[in-house]
């Protein structure tokens, strides 16, 4: 018998790099096989039943995804291949074994937040509605378990996927700009996403979990828990109100009620704040 082997796609980007590095401490004994982009075209169909054939992984965490909203909207084609076809090759090729799908919050339409996994989707975005068709697609297997998500922050490889790096490279680019008052999400630190991946499928847990942090936040004050620690940056940053924004669809409210996974859980989900205080290198 040899350790479980698990297949992570999107191993370079912000979630598969903390899923690698907490594999250790969190999955210790567990056989991690890393796929990146460059190594593995996951949208080239063929390649990935080659490879999922080779490495004969024992589960399968999905994190590969085009998740730059404007990204899907530019191309809705390219977002409903990697984003949802993707997803189905996958998930047919794993249909025997624990495979885990990483959704989203803006999967409703924010009209009320505190969104719990019974309330309907309904979604306003090319991106929110190839999660929730690759949703779909996870969920019709009962082995299988789908993990909505808010924002995640932390350090990804390439210094530019986590929210927080991206706000802090346009402060050190110069640029001044507004965030919302009264727009909401539920972060959480990538670190504690990866926990708590890990944990449910370890226990071999299935269905859909909300995942987020534990307080709902508006884009201002997510903004004034980082500002203090980036002292100096040119760029600057003011209060604004969805009421004066043009542009296409997003929800208003799309926090979460994660209080069926942390029912699960060991360990409780913390807000951002209060993560931060205990884990300040995370805000880099």
């Amino acid at each position: 018998m040899h350790p479980p082997r698990v297949w992570i796609t999107g191993a370079g980007g912000l979630l598969g790099s903390y899923l690698l590095r907490t594999a250790p401490q969190f999955a210790p004994g567990w056989q991690v096989v890393a796929l990146r982009r460059e190594e593995l075209d996951l949208t080239d169909f063929a390649a990935a039943r080659a490879r999922f054939q080779a490495d004969r992984p024992d589960a399968v965490i999905h994190c590969a995804a085009i998740a730059h909203s404007p990204a899907c909207q530019r191309d809705p084609d390219a977002a409903r291949r990697v984003n949802v076809e993707t997803t189905l090759c996958l998930a047919e090729l794993a249909a025997d074994l624990p495979f885990c799908f990483y959704s989203s919050d803006l999967v409703f339409d924010g009209k009320r937040g505190s969104y719990l996994e019974t309330d309907a989707p309904n979604p306003v975005s090319i991106y929110a509605e190839t999660k929730v068709a690759a949703e779909q697609i996870v969920l019709a297997n009962p082995r299988h378990t789908v993990l909505r998500l808010s924002l995640n922050f932390g350090r990804s490889p390439t210094g530019n996927r986590a929210f927080n790096e991206m706000l802090r490279n346009d402060l050190a680019s110069g640029k001044n700009f507004s965030l919302f008052t009264d727009e909401f999400r539920s972060p959480t630190a990538a670190l504690v996403t990866a926990r708590a991946t890990w944990e449910l499928m370890q226990r071999r847990v299935a269905g859909l979990f909300h995942v987020c942090g534990a307080d709902k936040l508006s884009r201002w004050q997510v903004a004034n828990l980082l500002l203090p620690r980036w002292p100096a940056l040119p760029g600057k940053i003011q209060p604004d109100t969805v009421k004066n924004y043009q542009g296409p669809p997003r929800p208003q409210d799309s926090s979460m009620n994660c209080a069926k996974v942390q029912r699960l859980l060991s360990f409780r989900l913390p807000g951002m704040g209060e993560f931060l205080a205990e884990h300040p290198e995370e805000a880099a």
